[in-house]
């Protein structure tokens, strides 16, 4: 029977698997080639096969290669003089990403048009991490602080329900649907993630 140690593993191996490729492409870019999904997955020691599971194409390959180069990392985020308040570190990545996102908003909708339509073209898709494997290290990180506040559960429920007003599909829905300038979808942005914790923080379920 899996258990949750199991998934675990099984999900931070294919972290490290699509880190490895995103690696071995920026080293190949970075000597002045277009590498393809064949030359990437050579480099990197992976299979061929696997590797189209991550990139099914060049194109969203080379797309993600800038993002996953310029995104910011627990590291980066929660250094020497982050906050300690999870309210602060919950908003914290909220405008890590909504600025990345608007830095490179036209790579970011190159990605995100591939990575919606994937589970139609390929039915093992919504089972494998091609996305989100960012934001979920960075609002785990954020919400540390309330580990022994919140029942496990709950934290996790918490992380889940934050991932929806984070990161790219966020600011599109502020942007294309609200018609939000960008300073007002931030702001927007960063007022729902406050209120999501303060809520469950407030009230917690029983």
């Amino acid at each position: 029977m899996s258990t949750k140690h199991d998934s675990r593993e099984r999900l931070s191996q294919k972290r490290r698997t699509r880190t490895a490729l995103l690696h071995a492409a920026r080293d190949l870019i970075a000597a002045g080639k277009t590498p393809s999904v064949v030359e990437v997955a050579e480099a990197a020691q992976v299979s061929t096969a696997t590797a189209y599971r991550y990139f099914p194409t060049q194109q969203a390959l080379l797309v993600e290669v800038p993002l996953d180069e310029a995104a910011p990392t627990v590291a980066s985020l929660f250094g020497d003089g982050a906050p300690a308040d999870p309210e602060d570190r919950a908003a914290l990545v909220q405008n890590a990403l909504y600025d990345l996102a608007r830095q490179h908003e036209a790579e970011f909708r190159l990605f995100l048009q591939s990575s919606v339509t994937r589970p139609l073209r390929d039915s093992r898709a919504a089972r494998d991490p091609f996305r989100g494997a960012r934001r979920d290290a960075l609002l785990s990180e954020a919400l540390a602080p309330l580990a022994g506040e919140l029942p496990p559960e709950d934290l996790e429920r918490l992380k889940v329900a934050l991932a929806m007003l984070v990161g790219v599909e966020s600011m599109v829905v502020l942007r294309d649907v609200m018609q939000l300038d960008h300073d007002d979808a931030r702001a927007a942005g960063e007022w729902a993630v406050r209120q999501l914790i303060r809520a469950v923080r407030r009230h917690p379920e029983k």
